[in-house]
């Protein structure tokens, strides 16, 4: 799950290029969080909805993690490099950094929607591991935060990780989606720097979507339904009649050229996509 030496992650940024950015306040406000063992804070250091590097320091010094965020955006390397990434996989990716003083944690236990290559820069990160809660959690389905039971934390810390990692500046974590994760740098002396570059894996639902996506421009589909066939007795015949309207479109769908869209879909997608 983990390994040593040096990634394309870590030989693109530095802690010196990454501390640059918080000084100058170049860093677009809209991709700057901080936290502070709890969820994400991203008005605190803005001063008329720009960062402000002073308060950005300041929440730093007390003990705060700074996320910088889709450095694939502002960073052409990172740009680069995802795009490598999306054309070897078809995966649509981004890469978060996140800068943590020593002996503090960011975010408490969470899951996330997507896998992750974690490329620890600097200083050592502990790396708290659970079996997921929820099988294959995608979008907006089985989100940490929407299905959240306040009993999870304290039952997570009575059983103990399933897996605990101190991962030390040039080793990297492949995190599977859905894995609860509690990473911090309690006990640790010096500061922690890493990159996250977070990959959505396409689904069959994600097929599923672009199989049906060029039905609108079928007459069929785009033909009104009737409220009263939506609210009365109807309905079933019609959910009915698009079934088999759907089954006959997909019969009729030429595989070549439905497989050239899709591979073009994947190569081409934002990183938001799954």
């Amino acid at each position: 799950m983990y390994a040593r030496g040096r990634t394309a992650l870590d030989s693109i940024v530095t802690v010196r290029s990454l501390h640059e950015w918080i000084d100058t306040g170049c860093v677009p406000a809209a991709e700057v969080a901080v936290m502070k063992a709890g969820p994400s804070n991203r008005e605190a250091f803005k001063t008329d909805g720009r960062t402000d590097p002073v308060k950005l320091r300041t929440l730093y010094a007390d003990g705060h993690t700074i996320r910088l965020g889709n450095l694939q955006r502002v960073i052409p390397a990172f740009a680069t490099m995802s795009k490598a990434i999306q054309r070897e996989t078809g995966y649509s990716n981004y890469v978060h950094a996140f800068l943590t003083p020593a002996g503090e944690q960011g975010l408490l236990h969470h899951w996330d929607q997507q896998m992750a290559l974690i490329a620890q820069i600097a200083g050592t990160k502990t790396w708290q591991l659970w079996k997921p809660v929820h099988e294959a959690p995608m979008r907006e389905y089985q989100e940490s935060f929407r299905v959240w039971q306040p009993d999870f934390i304290p039952a997570w810390e009575a059983a103990g990780p399933d897996l605990s990692i101190d991962l030390e500046a040039g080793q990297t974590l492949l995190l599977p989606r859905g894995w609860v994760h509690n990473p911090h740098v309690l006990g640790h002396t010096e500061d922690s720097v890493h990159l996250t570059c977070a990959i959505r894996e396409r689904t069959p639902l994600w097929l599923a979507e672009k199989l049906v996506a060029r039905a609108i421009e079928e007459p069929d589909f785009r033909r009104v339904i009737a409220p009263r066939d939506l609210l009365g007795p109807t309905l079933t015949d019609q959910l009915d009649e698009t079934v088999q309207a759907l089954r006959k479109y997909l019969d009729g769908l030429d595989p070549a050229e439905t497989a050239d869209l899709v591979r073009k879909a994947a190569l081409h997608e934002l990183e938001y996509t799954t």
